[in-house]
């Protein structure tokens, strides 16, 4: 191959990395890499694209002339922290924290434990706690109060994904990418027993996938 050739095809391929696009399918996990674990996607990667795009200019709006704190729950939520906050224009910080109410099945335990504070002091501070999902809301709406009782000057909460039906208690929450039904799903951050997280997509699961 020409050697002016080969540097076009290098450029492209670079240019298409900046601009965060797809080189060729090997470089991307899909469906198929699920074999025929793969239930139904809910949530495609272009749609929660786009919705975050949008709740970020809403959150642009909201914190006009502020400076934010955006807390990621560890670790599904360290995808939509990375997409979110890479749309949003105003001055911030982050921090993590992982709260722990699941086990390795499929239902939330509602035992809340932080196995990792903040490491910055929340006094005075805008916060919006980012989640991957709220269900019962028993977490988030602990994990809201806590960081109030810290201080906080603000404390509203952005999730990727809710699912309505399964709330436990009445939780103000001021971003919300989609609602879904009361099914466990997998992808974009979301895990069965510590896989699928990098899905970037969100569906569910075919039934023998739960006993592998």
């Amino acid at each position: 191959m020409p050697f002016e050739h080969k540097h076009v095809l290098l450029w492209h391929a670079y240019s298409a990395t900046a601009r965060g696009a797809p080189i060729g399918k090997e470089d991307t996990v899909d469906a198929t890499d699920m074999g025929n674990d793969l239930k139904e996607i809910l949530v495609t990667a272009e749609d929660m694209d786009r919705r975050l795009g949008e709740m970020a200019e809403q959150i642009d709006r909201d914190y006009a002339g502020k400076e934010l704190l955006i807390v990621g729950v560890l670790r599904g939520a360290v995808m939509v922290m990375a997409d979110l906050s890479r749309k949003l224009h105003t001055p911030l910080e982050m921090d993590w924290m992982a709260v722990s109410s699941y086990g390795s099945g499929t239902k939330s335990s509602g035992v809340v434990r932080i196995l990792k504070d903040l490491d910055q002091d929340v006094a005075g501070r805008h916060v919006l706690i980012v989640e991957d999902i709220i269900d019962s809301g028993l977490t988030l709406s602990w994990l809201q109060a806590n960081l109030i009782g810290r201080g906080a000057a603000s404390v509203n909460i952005a999730t990727a994904l809710r699912k309505p039906a399964a709330a436990k208690v009445d939780i103000d929450v001021s971003y919300v990418g989609f609602d879904i039904p009361d099914e466990f799903v997998v992808g974009y951050g979301l895990d069965y027993a510590e896989k699928y997280r990098n899905l970037p997509f969100v569906g569910t699961l075919q039934p023998h996938a739960y006993a592998n």
